[in-house]
């Protein structure tokens, strides 16, 4: 799917209660800033590609990198990727903080000092004065997740952050969260063989909310996606829609409701264009319930 595609393009979701509106598939930066990561010309060709076949949200975060070295890698590379397609206007830029990297392991921070530090870096490595949606990467259970709320809360206040969004979280701290400030998002991991969020009702609770559910991994991430691939009802149903398996299980995603947003990863263009593809695939009734088994399987 290129630019020059004539088909029309597929409705455009809304994120939260805001005016603001994208693309119903994001592109999962992380692929491009960790271990086996393309280098810098590949990675800008994979976000043409993506601004190409009418994407417009690209979730990247602070801690997407090697280790604490290189703290802001993939924020950098976006920034310069998209200065130098002359696409930043037309890209809504999601970044996260409260993690670290040290030797390479993921750590939380929830810490406000450690919170406000790490996007004050984010704006400055983004090369904004304000991020569009910034986001909590992941609650710290040695910090009071309200004292880390307030200080996003404080940032957001300041100008800095235009929403906030919160990941890797349940259906309390959300509730939590939404008693202190408006919260737009929640990022959580959400495929058809890890689809915890649809069984236990969080998905739907988001859409209740006015959240939008953003679904990372959404076809089994770095570890999961062969898994994904081999499953027999994906490969049948990609048979009949001519499609990959990849496509079926984010088409899936993407009739769970208006409010979900998945963001696949991608360090190839093949891989964002057939990502970017699914939004034309129909799945019938049918073919829903038997996903929808899968699932609850």
């Amino acid at each position: 799917m290129t630019g020059d595609d004539n088909r029309p393009s597929p409705a455009r979701r809304r994120l939260g209660r805001t005016g603001t509106t994208v693309h119903p598939i994001g592109l999962g930066a992380m692929p491009l800033s960790l271990e086996g990561r393309p280098g810098p010309g590949q990675a800008c060709e994979v976000i043409r590609a993506f601004a190409e076949g009418g994407g417009t949200l690209i979730d990247t975060a602070n801690a997407y990198c090697l280790d604490n070295s290189e703290i802001g890698h993939n924020e950098r590379l976006i920034r310069d990727c998209v200065r130098r397609l002359g696409i930043r206007d037309r890209m809504l830029i999601a970044t996260k903080g409260g993690l670290t990297r040290p030797q390479g392991r993921w750590e939380t921070d929830g810490r406000p000092e450690f919170i406000r530090a790490s996007c004050e870096k984010s704006l400055e490595d983004l090369g904004v004065a304000c991020i569009d949606l910034y986001q909590l990467h992941a609650v710290d259970p040695k910090v009071p997740f309200t004292d880390t709320l307030g200080e996003m809360a404080r940032l957001r206040e300041e100008g800095k952050i235009r929403c906030i969004g919160l990941s890797n979280v349940d259906a309390g701290q959300l509730q939590t969260a939404m008693q202190r400030v408006e919260i737009v998002s929640v990022q959580n991991r959400c495929h058809l063989l890890a689809a915890r969020d649809l069984a236990s009702g969080f998905v739907e609770l988001c859409g209740r909310l006015g959240v939008t559910y953003i679904a990372y991994s959404p076809v089994g991430g770095h570890h999961g996606h062969v898994e994904l691939a081999r499953q027999p009802l994906l490969q049948e149903l990609a048979a009949r829609h001519g499609c990959t398996p990849y496509g079926i299980a984010l088409a899936w995603l993407l009739a769970q409701g208006e409010h979900v947003l998945p963001i696949p990863g991608a360090s190839r263009v093949q891989s964002i264009c057939d990502s970017l593809a699914a939004t034309r695939i129909r799945l019938d009734s049918g073919d829903l319930a038997r996903l929808d088994a899968m699932a609850r399987r």
